[in-house]
């Protein structure tokens, strides 16, 4: 038996949380922007993911008008840095609602790391920064998709790791990245599984309904 859910009778505040509760887990864009003024913001944002390879594109949503929003959009430019394990309490605390006029870096006593290529700073305790152009903001109902080219990546070196095949790329369990579920749940990797795809070619044809 299933339970049977109209978001429109619903209402849109109890089915956000019904959404986030089942879209799980979701990675987090911890994103650095600088305003006009020149004021540093930094905000966790957990609607986050790649959308494009070639060029290389990242997207946050912003649900309403955050500052995150309004100044990657006044300004063109902003950093998505890796949320990490390490930093759980930091990283929660950035989703406080100061006055745009504050710094989230120095109200919660993180380093703002210069970028190589954009104005808003790095957080210096990340081990990974994404340097971004604002290439559209994109308004659905009450939250904006911002998506934004990659410019600049800047990663620790001891998160790499050289697999089997010779690939040197950065390893899950040295980012130990954090990822939000519903409710105020967050999470770490956890269990980690390893699976190759399955080429045509190489179909077992051995699953069914049965299995």
């Amino acid at each position: 038996m299933r339970t049977d859910i109209d978001p429109g009778e619903l209402g849109h505040g109890r089915f956000y949380k019904v959404l986030t509760s089942v879209v799980v887990p979701r990675p987090i864009a911890w994103v650095s922007t600088r305003s006009a003024a020149g004021v540093d913001n930094l905000a966790p944002h957990s609607f986050f993911t790649v959308s494009c390879v070639d060029p290389p594109m990242v997207q946050f949503t912003s649900v309403g008008k955050k500052d995150s929003l309004r100044n990657a959009t006044e300004t063109g430019e902003f950093v998505v840095c890796l949320a990490s394990e390490s930093m759980f309490e930091r990283i929660n605390a950035t989703g406080t609602n100061f006055p745009a006029e504050i710094s989230e870096f120095a109200e919660v006593g993180l380093t703002a790391e210069p970028s190589a290529t954009v104005e808003p700073p790095r957080v210096k305790e990340s081990p990974v920064a994404l340097e971004c152009r604002l290439e559209q903001a994109l308004e659905l109902g009450d939250s904006t998709v911002v998506i934004g080219r990659v410019l600049h990546a800047a990663i620790d070196a001891d998160v790499f790791e050289t697999d089997a095949r010779g690939h040197s790329l950065p390893a899950i369990e040295r980012l130990r990245p954090l990822a939000r579920l519903g409710r105020n749940e967050w999470s770490t990797i956890g269990k980690v599984l390893d699976i190759t795809r399955i080429p045509y070619e190489e179909w077992p044809g051995h699953y069914s309904r049965e299995d």
